[in-house]
């Protein structure tokens, strides 16, 4: 019966032994560079919508283009607008399709 006692004492904490460290982990993946096509305001754009992506995931938001200031209103001169909208648009999308899967 000592035996038994002595042996259920030891298996007990395993389950806690073998669960490890629960702290979140951080996981940064980078987003590749915009093309060397793209003009000065595209490059920004671009710039702009992979920090909004890393923004939108890191604040577990759902994915939305439309709802971020600098999409709807660019800092750029209106003849750049669309260049910029392009830019912002490819580096959203290559933000969210290279990132880890939540919880990572």
């Amino acid at each position: 019966m000592k035996k038994l006692l002595v042996f259920a004492a030891l298996l007990l904490p395993l389950p806690f032994m073998l669960a490890g460290c629960s702290h979140r982990t951080v996981v940064y993946v980078q987003a590749p560079p915009p093309p060397p096509d793209f003009s000065a305001a595209a490059q920004q754009g671009y710039n702009d919508g992979v920090a909004a992506a890393r923004r939108d995931i890191a604040n577990n938001r759902p994915p939305n283009i439309e709802q971020h200031p600098r999409f709807r209103n660019p800092p750029v001169p209106p003849p750049a607008f669309e260049e910029y909208r392009h830019g912002f648009r490819e580096g959203y999308n290559a933000a969210l399709h290279n990132s880890p899967p939540p919880g990572y």
